[in-house]
């Protein structure tokens, strides 16, 4: 059961562009002034549509997928979860004739294959599993960026740092981005909370009322930044920013920016 659901999950991610990030396109499409910007955003926009009729991949780097599990305490698992995930993947990938992208060894590299995907697993109450199937290219995750501020930090240096990583990404991981940020924790955690702000629908506005506007504005400074859609100038840099917190040591305050491209592909199931 788990093992197919991720197979579809994987082909749905890849072909089906989430309905928050296309109905975000299409308000940036119609208030983009800049007419260069609007042409590309058209562009982007048809590729969604076009990859959904038919059944091909939204981008033709389908990442390394990142699997987020949250597992219900009551639920019983018979064999491997992880090995489900991974052959889950595999089968997705081949079924949807999406590209094989992972080397199983980092520094020797060689030939690519499909898996292993990165897996995080998270206890919930209840029996139930919920998937979520997140793949990333790596023009986007190589853009990522971490710093450890000082507890002292002001508002402004940690807007600045943020604003100043989508700034040193340019044009280069095919914006208009979503930002997610992760605050808090430890600086793996950080770097986690950043990836998994990128899941949540960016047209919810976040419930922790500081937090929200903060969301507001950074993206009001990105989007002065003038990218623009794919980096040929105009308004729309980013279509949104998500920010995630967590508690931290009263020494530290880690500060995490993972950016994706307009294609920020995720699925979910609940089984």
């Amino acid at each position: 059961m788990i093992r197919e659901a991720v197979a579809k999950l994987s082909i749905s991610a890849n072909l089906i562009l989430r309905k928050d990030i296309l109905l975000a396109l299409k308000r940036a499409y119609i208030k983009e002034p800049n007419r260069r910007a609007r042409e590309i955003l058209c562009a982007i926009i048809n590729n969604a549509h076009l990859a959904r009729k038919e059944g091909l991949a939204i981008c033709q780097d389908t990442g390394l997928v990142s699997v987020f599990v949250q597992l219900g305490q009551g639920a019983r698992i018979a064999g491997s979860l992880n090995e489900a995930i991974n052959k889950g993947v595999e089968s997705g990938y081949r079924r949807g004739y999406l590209r094989n992208s992972i080397v199983r060894d980092p520094l020797l590299r060689g030939r690519p294959g499909y898996q292993p995907a990165v897996i995080h697993i998270e206890m919930i109450k209840g029996n139930r599993v919920i998937l979520t199937v997140m793949p990333k290219g790596f023009g986007c995750e190589n853009k990522t960026q971490l710093k450890m501020f000082n507890p002292t930090a002001t508002m402004e240096e940690i807007k600045s740092f943020i604003v100043a990583t989508v700034k040193e990404a340019g044009p280069d991981a095919c914006p208009p981005y979503i930002i997610g940020v992760g605050l808090g924790g430890t600086a793996d955690y950080s770097l986690l909370l950043a990836k998994k702000a990128l899941i949540r629908d960016i047209n919810k506005p976040n419930t922790v009322r500081q937090i929200n506007a903060l969301e507001k504005e950074l993206l009001k400074e990105i989007n002065r930044l003038n990218i623009g859609p794919m980096g040929l100038g105009g308004q729309s840099t980013a279509l949104a920013v998500n920010i995630q917190s967590y508690p931290t040591h009263i020494a530290g305050l880690p500060v995490a920016v993972s950016i994706s491209c307009h294609a920020l592909r995720s699925a979910t199931e609940t089984l």
